[in-house]
């Protein structure tokens, strides 16, 4: 299913742990769910041995996170943080992340990424129930950062300026960059 259902967007979820110890891990598993109020979820998996992972964990202390989206000049970074330091390294640290402060909840935001979501937790759930192979996780979006520069003339955000990586399965990523992009106008009906 991961190689098929494609692409899919990359959240490079930064949260903090109560003791102020910082965590930044890349998920696949990720979408907007509602425009209102304005949600998304993550799903990360569980680790290996079957425990949650930090990011998880810190979500379910603290009810923050943030979700940056991963812009191709950022790419290499961001798969930096996807290996499994112990839960006492930051990610920030570790592989020179500059992390910037949010605006509203307490875990950092990743400098230089074209938008970030502050987000409260709104559910965290582990399916399936009993026996868990992931934790879905609502998040309602308290604040959004969107870098100029990634806007066109119309002030429509402009894929090809944004030029977000995507998980394409295996070892695959993409590009909203690309020149096999199209628009594709609504059809006459969704005037009425």
């Amino acid at each position: 299913m991961a190689s098929t259902i494609t692409p899919r967007p990359v959240a490079w979820v930064s949260t903090r742990a109560n003791n102020g110890r910082t965590n930044l891990a890349p998920f696949s598993f990720f979408q907007m769910i509602t425009p209102s109020p304005p949600t998304l979820m993550i799903s990360p998996l569980v680790n290996s041995n079957g425990s949650m992972k930090d990011t998880v964990r810190n979500i379910e202390e603290t009810g923050e996170f943030v979700v940056n989206l991963v812009s191709h000049d950022l790419v290499q970074l961001m798969n930096e943080t996807s290996f499994g330091y112990d839960a006492e390294i930051s990610e920030f640290e570790q592989c020179g992340v500059t992390a910037q402060p949010s605006a509203i909840v307490q875990a950092p935001r990743v400098q230089g990424t074209p938008v970030s979501f502050e987000c409260k937790l709104s559910r965290l759930m582990p399916y399936p129930e009993h026996a868990p192979s992931c934790y879905v996780i609502f998040g309602e979006v308290v604040a959004a950062h969107i870098d100029d520069l990634i806007l066109g003339e119309d002030k429509q955000i402009d894929p090809m300026k944004l030029d977000l990586v995507s998980r394409m399965g295996a070892d695959w990523y993409g590009r909203t960059k690309a020149s096999e992009n199209f628009t594709l106008t609504r059809p006459a009906g969704w005037a009425r």
